[in-house]
C-alpha cells in the first residue's frame, strides 16, 4: 500500500499526505472546501479494505490528510455507506469530526437525521455567509441501481435516501436549513449510472427540481467515476459527475475500466445573493489525474496531479468536451 510506505512502511502506518500535495494549495485557498468520501473510515485502522473485496473500509489517517491539505468537510453518502453496518457509519462521522472537519450525509445519530452541517464562511465584503450541506445517497445495500431500502433498526437513515424521499423531501430540508438561517444550501447527490459521461433522467429530473426552486443554490454529483457535463439552471450550476479524485480505478489495474476512472477535478464556485435575494453561481474547474503505476507498486507515486494540455493531453481534451456536452454552462478549464 502506498500510503504504508509513504509513512515509512512501518506496520500499521498510513501517510496520505503525499497523495494530495499537487492540489493541496488549491484546496486551502478556497473559502470552504468541501470532499466526497467513498469508503468507511476505520478509527483503529483495523478490518481494512482488501483486494477484489467490495466492502471498503480505510484508515483513519485519510480523513487526517484531508484536513491538513485544506479540505474543510465530507460527505458520506455513498453505496459504501453501511459497508461496515452502523457502527462502521458512527466511526466514520467520528473520524471525520475528530480531524477537524464538517460532516454531511446518513447519520448514525437520529436526532441529526435531515440536518444540514452549516459552515460559516467570511465574505470578501468582512461579512458571515452560513453555508448548508446537506448529502444523499442512492441506496444503502450496495446495488448497481436505486433502492428504496432502509437498514434495519436505523429507520432514520431515510431521510439520506433519495429514492426514498425523492426532490419533495430533500426541498424539505433545504427550507428547513434556510428557516434555521443559511444563506446558501449546496447538496451532494450520489446518483446516475456507473462509468457513464451522461446523466440519466433521474439526474436531470431532480437537477431541474431541485435548483428550479429558491431552496438549493449548488447540486455536486459523485458515484459514477468519471466526469459527467454540469448545467446551469435557474442561474445556478449542476455538476452531474465530478470523476475520480483519489482512486485505484485504471485501466492499468483492471483492463475493463475506461481511461476516464483516473480523472477529476477541482470545481471552483462562486455563489452570489443580490439584494431581492436571487442567488447565482459561476464554476472554473481545475481538470485532474491519478498517477496510478500498478507496476511500480513498491515505488510508484499514487498522487493526484493536475492536468494540462502538456502532462496529460488527452485528459486535457476529454474533461472539458464531457463538461461541455450538455451545452455548456459557462465553465472554464483551468490550466495549473
Amino acid at each position: 500500500m502506498t500510503a504504508n510506505r509513504y509513512a515509512g512502511g512501518a506496520p500499521d502506518a498510513y501517510d496520505y499526505t503525499p497523495m494530495f500535495a499537487e492540489v493541496t494549495p488549491l484546496l486551502e485557498a478556497a473559502d470552504l472546501t468541501l470532499c466526497h468520501m467513498e469508503t468507511p473510515l476505520s478509527p483503529d485502522d483495523t478490518n481494512l479494505s482488501v483486494p477484489d473485496v467490495l466492502v471498503f473500509n480505510t484508515p483513519h489517517e485519510m480523513a487526517e490528510a484531508l484536513a491538513a491539505a485544506g479540505v474543510d468537510g465530507c460527505d458520506f453518502a455513498s453505496n459504501h455507506t453501511m459497508d461496515h453496518g452502523l457502527q462502521g457509519l458512527a466511526d466514520t462521522e467520528q473520524v471525520i469530526r475528530d480531524a477537524g472537519m464538517g460532516y454531511a450525509g446518513p447519520t448514525a445519530h437520529e436526532d441529526e437525521a435531515g440536518v444540514a452541517e452549516v459552515y460559516e464562511v467570511p465574505t470578501e465584503e468582512g461579512r458571515t455567509a452560513r453555508v448548508a450541506h446537506l448529502a444523499y445517497t442512492y441506496t444503502y445495500p450496495n446495488s448497481g441501481t436505486p433502492t428504496t431500502s432502509i437498514p434495519d433498526g436505523a429507520p432514520w437513515l431515510v431521510e439520506a435516501s433519495w429514492p426514498s424521499i425523492g426532490s419533495e423531501g430533500i426541498l424539505e430540508q433545504a427550507e428547513a436549513a434556510r428557516e434555521d438561517g443559511a444563506d446558501f444550501v449546496v447538496v451532494s447527490m450520489h446518483w446516475g449510472d456507473e462509468y457513464s459521461h451522461q446523466p440519466n433522467a433521474d439526474q436531470q429530473q431532480i437537477a431541474e427540481d431541485l435548483l428550479g426552486s429558491d431552496a438549493v443554490d449548488l447540486i455536486l454529483g459523485t458515484h459514477v467515476h468519471v466526469i459527467q457535463p454540469c448545467q446551469r439552471i435557474n442561474g445556478k450550476h449542476v455538476i452531474y459527475g465530478m470523476g475520480n479524485f483519489l482512486s485505484n480505478q485504471s485501466p492499468d489495474v483492471a483492463p475493463s475500466l475506461l481511461p476516464g476512472t483516473q480523472e477529476g477535478m477541482v470545481a471552483e464556485f462562486t455563489l452570489e445573493r443580490d439584494d431581492e435575494g436571487t442567488v447565482t453561481t459561476e464554476m472554473s474547474y481545475h481538470p485532474t489525474r491519478v498517477d496510478i503505476r500498478p507496476w511500480e507498486m513498491e515505488t510508484g507515486p499514487h498522487v493526484v496531479q493536475l492536468v494540462s494540455p502538456q502532462n496529460y493531453p488527452e485528459t486535457w481534451e476529454r474533461t472539458p468536451s464531457v463538461v461541455d456536452s450538455l451545452g455548456g454552462c459557462g465553465a472554464n478549464a483551468l490550466r495549473p
